[in-house]
C-alpha cells in the first residue's frame, strides 16, 4: 500500500469512529432525541453541500476545462448521481427485507407497515366476499383481523360434528365444505345425509353461537380446504359492539340471504382496496412481534447495510485524499457528526431487538473497517487518476450518498426530532457553503 493509500485509510478510519461513539451513546447514554435529531440534521445539510461544491461542481468544472460543453458536463456528471443513487437504494431496499431494516426506527417502521399491508392484503380480498362481514365500514377491518386465525382442513376431515360446542364461527377461505345433517339417533356411527356445500366466502357455525346449544350439523372437507375462524369470545364481543353485524348473524342464521350490506355498494373490490389503505396505523404490539422476527438472523443483512452506507462516502473521501491540505473537510465533517447519531438510532433498535451489546459493538465496528478500506481504494484507484472513469466514480459514489441522505438521515432527523429540523438541516448547508468558499479562497 502507498503512503497516499495508507494516509487515506487512516482518514476513513477517523471519519467512520464517530459510530462507535453513537453506539455507546445509544446503549448507554440517555440523550435528547431532539438533540440527536439536529446533530443529523446538520450533518445531512453539511453534506449535501459538499456533494453540490465539491463534488458535483468541481467535477463539473473539470470536464469543462476538458472542452465538454456545460449542458454535456451536466449530464455526464448527473448520470453518474443518478446510477449510484439507483445501486443504493436497490442495494438498501434488499438488504431491509431482510432484516438490516432493524437498523433505523424509520426505515422499520416502514417496512412494518409494508409487511402488515402484504401480510393482511390477501385476508382482506377474504373478508371482502363474506356478504356477513362486508357490511362493516372499511376502516373499521383492523377490528376483525385481530380476532381471525387460519384453519386448514384435509380431504374428508371433518370440523366439527352435530352435538358439538359452538366454540367457533367459519368463513371458507378456499376449497368446498359440506354440511351434513345430524345422524339417525340409532346411532350407527354413520354421518348423516349431506345437505349444502359452501365455498368461498360463504359463512357457518354461527347458530350454534347465537343459540348458546350445540352444533346441530356435522360439516365435512370436501377437498382441501382453507378456512378463517373467528372463535366464540371474539364473535360474541363483535356482534355485542355492532348492532348491524348482530342483526346480519340474525338473517344469516334464518335465511342465508343476506344482500346489500356492504358499504362499498356490494362491490367486494372496492370494500378490499379501501379497508387495506386503513391499514397504515401499526400496534405497538406489532411493531415489538415484527421488530423481534425481523431482527432474528439478520446480523449478516445489518453488516452489509452498515457497510453500504459507508462506503461511497469515503470513496469520494479517499479519490479526493492529495495530500492534508487538500482535504474534503466538509465531507468528513458531515460524515463524522452523523454517525454518532445514526449509531444511536440504531443501537438502541438493536437493542430492542435482542441484540446483545457485544453484538451491537461488532456490528458497527465493521463501518471502521469497510471506511479505512474504502478510502484506500478510492485513492488508489480513482483518486490517482484524473481521467473520466474517475470522474464518474466519483458522482457515482456520491449519488449513493445523496440518497443515504434523503432515505435514512433526513427521514431519522423528521422522526426523532419534527419539523424543526429543517433548521439545523439549513445551518449545517450554510456552514459546509462558507467552509468551501474559505478554502477556495486561500
Amino acid at each position: 500500500m502507498t503512503y497516499g493509500a495508507a494516509m487515506a485509510a487512516l482518514i476513513g478510519l477517523a471519519t467512520t469512529s464517530s459510530s462507535m461513539i453513537g453506539a455507546a451513546l445509544g446503549l448507554h447514554v440517555p440523550i435528547s432525541k431532539r438533540i440527536l435529531a439536529a446533530m443529523l440534521a446538520f450533518a445531512a445539510g453539511a453534506l449535501m453541500a459538499a456533494l453540490a461544491i465539491e463534488l458535483a461542481f468541481e467535477s463539473a468544472q473539470s470536464l469543462h476545462r476538458r472542452g465538454f460543453e456545460p449542458r454535456l458536463a451536466w449530464a455526464y456528471v448527473s448520470s453518474g448521481f443518478a446510477l449510484g443513487a439507483v445501486i443504493y437504494y436497490t442495494a438498501s431496499r434488499a438488504l431491509e427485507t431482510r432484516g438490516a431494516a432493524v437498523r433505523y426506527p424509520t426505515l422499520f417502521l416502514e417496512y412494518a407497515r409494508q409487511r402488515k399491508q402484504r401480510d393482511t392484503r390477501q385476508m382482506i380480498e377474504l373478508l371482502s366476499k363474506s356478504d356477513l362481514l362486508r357490511h362493516l365500514p372499511p376502516e373499521e377491518v383492523e377490528q376483525i383481523l385481530t380476532c381471525v386465525r387460519n384453519r386448514e382442513l384435509r380431504l374428508g376431515e371433518v370440523l366439527f360434528r352435530a352435538g358439538d360446542p359452538g366454540d367457533a364461527l367459519y368463513i371458507v377461505a378456499q376449497g368446498t365444505v359440506e354440511v351434513l345433517a345430524a345422524p339417525s339417533p340409532s346411532g350407527d356411527g354413520e354421518l348423516g345425509q349431506s345437505i349444502a356445500e359452501l365455498r368461498e366466502g360463504e359463512t357457518f357455525g354461527e347458530m350454534a353461537i347465537l343459540s348458546q346449544g350445540p352444533r346441530t350439523a356435522t360439516v365435512r372437507a370436501v377437498g382441501e380446504v382453507k378456512l378463517l375462524e373467528i372463535g366464540k369470545q371474539d364473535f360474541e364481543l363483535l356482534i355485542a359492539r355492532d348492532r348491524e353485524l348482530a342483526a346480519a348473524v340474525e338473517r344469516l342464521s334464518h335465511g342465508r340471504a343476506i344482500s346489500n350490506l356492504s358499504r362499498a355498494g356490494g362491490n367486494p373490490a372496492v370494500w378490499a382496496k379501501m379497508a387495506s389503505m386503513s391499514l397504515d396505523h401499526l400496534s405497538r404490539s406489532e411493531a415489538s412481534k415484527m421488530l423481534s422476527e425481523a431482527g432474528h438472523g439478520a446480523g449478516l443483512a445489518i453488516v452489509i447495510g452498515n457497510i453500504l452506507d459507508t462506503i461511497p462516502g469515503c470513496l469520494v473521501i479517499g479519490a479526493k485524499f492529495d495530500g492534508f491540505a487538500n482535504l474534503s473537510l466538509t465531507l468528513m465533517l458531515g460524515m463524522f457528526i452523523g454517525g454518532i447519531p445514526e449509531a444511536a438510532a440504531s443501537a438502541a433498535m438493536l437493542r430492542r431487538a435482542a441484540f446483545r451489546p457485544k453484538t451491537i459493538f461488532g456490528l458497527w465496528s465493521t463501518v471502521l473497517i469497510a471506511g479505512s478500506i474504502a478510502a484506500a481504494i478510492g485513492q488508489i484507484f480513482i483518486g490517482s487518476s484524473d481521467s473520466l472513469t474517475a470522474i464518474f466514480s466519483q458522482a457515482v459514489a456520491g449519488g449513493a450518498v445523496l440518497a443515504l441522505i434523503t432515505h435514512a438521515m433526513i427521514p431519522e432527523a423528521l422522526h426523532q426530532g419534527g419539523s424543526l429540523v429543517v433548521l439545523p438541516t439549513v445551518g449545517g448547508f450554510l456552514f459546509a457553503l462558507y467552509f468551501s468558499l474559505a478554502q477556495a479562497a486561500v
